[in-house]
């Protein structure tokens, strides 16, 4: 009997597809929680903590490689701490503002990859890139742009957009040989450790809240967090992290589309013609990806042991 997952290509972009709606939810679960931003993304990854480790832990799972560890524990920080700061500024911009200049992490993910880890991008790519970047512009505001007056919303999530670019380059290499469960498990570890040594320091308020905060905290752990992140991590594993960064930016789509009826956030024409722009620059990255011949059977077949290992930690 086949295995449907030996079609990864297609599965991955399936996964790619459902992490990005689920993460597009974020910034409406951090506008509805409204507390302070370290104490949301500690609560994100606590909940999906709860249920990742336990689950981890009773299939018995092989642990990873000491390098592969390490690696999952640096890009960990680096998402708590973009976690962190894009929470934040969610309380003082727009939920399509900050996650448009948060999702400004292609750019450094490109640049990245190219200096630490020598891969070559090609001309497409950055065209690719550059209209997608030009699409985040104009929904932003052309105004904001010709000005560089950013408020501490706006520069909290550029600041957020460079760590989550260093998760996403720092993590490439062990996602290929760690599974999915695991790695997410290794990382929400790294997450919470360092989310809640921030909160100490900061001295931020972790309880008292009414019930139906901690029921939005309990959506952004479990639907963002575990389901979206899940998804997104088995697709980080099969498919470059460039490709992959600049489809993410379609989280700003989402998160657009419902910040109209949940947030009072009304999209104009010129932000309208903006995501068009996102979205055609994703087009444009990973058809070239397809035509370069980078899905090719050597991209997406496995080491005996690490096929092994798959059929038995299988999502």
């Amino acid at each position: 009997m086949s295995n449907p997952f030996e079609h990864k290509p297609l599965f991955a972009y399936l996964a790619l597809v459902v992490g990005v709606f689920c993460i597009g939810l974020s910034a409406i679960f951090v506008k509805f929680a409204n507390v302070a931003g370290p104490v949301s993304a500690f609560y994100r990854v606590l909940i999906a903590g709860l249920v990742l480790i336990p689950w981890w832990l009773l299939r018995k799972t092989k642990c990873p490689a000491i390098k592969d560890i390490l690696l999952i524990f640096t890009g960990g920080a680096f998402f708590a701490f973009d976690l962190a700061l894009w929470n934040t500024s969610l309380l003082l911009t727009s939920a399509a503002t900050a996650t448009l200049l948060a999702n400004a992490a292609p750019l450094w993910v490109g640049m990245g990859t190219l200096m630490i880890f020598r891969e070559r991008l090609s001309r497409k790519y950055w065209l690719g890139l550059f209209i997608s970047l030009l699409g985040m512009s104009l929904v932003m505001g052309t105004d904001a742009w010709r000005s560089l007056q950013f408020n501490n919303g706006d520069l909290m999530a550029l600041g957020a957009s460079v760590f989550y670019a260093g998760y996403l380059v720092t993590t490439q290499r062990s996602r290929s040989r760690v599974d999915t469960q695991t790695f997410m498990t290794f990382s929400v570890i790294a997450n919470i450790i360092v989310l809640f040594l921030l909160n100490l320091m900061m001295g931020t308020k972790l309880g008292g809240y009414s019930g139906s905060t901690w029921m939005t905290l309990l959506g952004l752990g479990i639907i963002s967090h575990l389901c979206g992140w899940l998804a997104i991590n088995y697709a980080l594993g099969h498919l470059k992290a460039a490709p992959v960064s600049v489809t993410l930016l379609g989280q700003t789509i989402v998160t657009t589309i419902l910040a109209i009826p949940l947030l009072g956030e009304y999209l104009n024409i010129q932000q309208i013609l903006g995501g068009i722009a996102v979205l055609i620059g994703i087009y444009i990255v990973n058809t070239r990806q397809h035509s370069a011949g980078i899905f090719n059977q050597t991209q997406f077949t496995l080491s005996d042991n690490q096929t092994n290992h798959r059929k038995e930690n299988i999502l």
